[in-house]
């Protein structure tokens, strides 16, 4: 028995294949995901505490916080979305501030405002050190009004 396959029928079928495995790729990174999320409980690991030079900003932009150093080795986990209306905030090192790009309010590097419109100094995140790593809950963002030491996490 001959099989016979006009360039019509070859072209719907692996069309149907390509969408079939899409699909199965959506699904298993969707779970992939999830699953990944319960192990964390929404710590995010973002590195060896030695790897954080004092008086430097790192940004963690998947993870929507900037990450400084202080001066004295204390910790800070910062959010990246202004106060006033929730815009993603950049950190421009030669001013040693945090600016946000839709309406000029700039942070100090405590997240304390500078110039408004925002009134209230950044969220920011809690931080625990484990085994020399810098944790940060990312899901628990603390609302605040102004720079307090006791925000800072040291080692």
């Amino acid at each position: 028995m001959k099989f016979k396959l006009n360039r019509r029928t070859f072209i719907k079928r692996a069309v149907y294949a390509l969408l079939s495995l899409e699909i199965i790729y959506v699904f298993t990174g969707l779970l992939r995901k999830k699953k990944a999320k319960k192990v964390s409980d929404g710590w995010f690991d973002a590195g060896n505490i030695n790897f954080f030079e004092k008086g430097k900003v790192y940004p963690f932009g998947a993870a929507h916080f900037y990450l400084s150093r202080l001066e004295d080795g204390g910790l800070l986990a910062i959010s990246i979305h202004c106060t006033h209306l929730g815009c993603a905030i950049q950190f421009n090192q030669n001013k040693d501030r945090f600016v946000c790009p839709c309406h000029a309010s700039s942070f100090n590097k405590y997240g304390e405002v500078l110039s408004p419109p925002a009134t209230r100094a950044l969220d920011i995140y809690p931080i625990t050190i484990q085994d020399d790593k810098v944790m940060v809950d990312v899901n628990s963002p603390l609302r605040r009004n102004k720079y307090e030491n006791s925000q800072v996490t040291y080692v």
